[in-house]
């Protein structure tokens, strides 16, 4: 069946050849042929068997990973403070710097998995404490209409040890 289109195909560029004047040969040779058939086959397997990937111009920006990171923190924070029975400390993220960008899908929505570091400043009473290049590693959800992100914390319940996400708004 290949050698039959193979076939085809010669005697199509033939017959184009020889209404065009001043070609001198248009007609590919045989294994010239042949590389144009593997390349279009590889072109396609590849394309066909790679994962998609969002595209990494629609990642965050910066103002919304200090969001995320900032809503991380606050958590920490909150479940520390109810544990020791304290008040939480006033906390601000400063210098992020994001190192790696990895996009993904979840759920069918592009997600971003970011690491870097931040360091982060604390307030408690008069003391004022600053934590340097702190690391991070967070996703980030780009929601349907694209106006909208959500930090997703990954966590790990019950016997089997399976994922789920919970998903945390980020305010603009």
């Amino acid at each position: 069946m290949r050698n039959t289109f193979k076939r085809r195909l010669i005697l199509f560029l033939r017959k184009a050849a020889t209404r065009e004047r001043g070609v001198e040969r248009i007609v590919p040779r045989r294994h010239e042929l042949g590389r144009v058939t593997l390349a279009l086959s590889l072109t396609a397997i590849l394309t066909a068997c790679s994962a998609p990937m969002p595209p990494i111009g629609l990642a965050p920006g910066g103002d919304i990973v200090q969001k995320a990171i900032a809503l991380q923190v606050e958590q920490a924070q909150q479940h520390l403070s109810e544990q020791l029975q304290a008040t939480s400390p006033v906390s601000q993220i400063a210098r992020v710097s994001v190192k790696q960008i990895k996009p993904l899908y979840l759920g069918k929505l592009p997600t971003y998995r970011l690491k870097g570091t931040y360091n982060l400043n604390l307030s408690v009473g008069d003391r004022k404490i600053t934590q340097k290049n702190n690391e991070f590693d967070i996703y980030i959800q780009r929601q349907k209409e694209g106006k909208t992100w959500r930090w997703l914390k990954r966590v790990t319940r019950g016997a089997d040890g399976a994922p789920q996400w919970l998903s945390y708004l980020i305010r603009s």
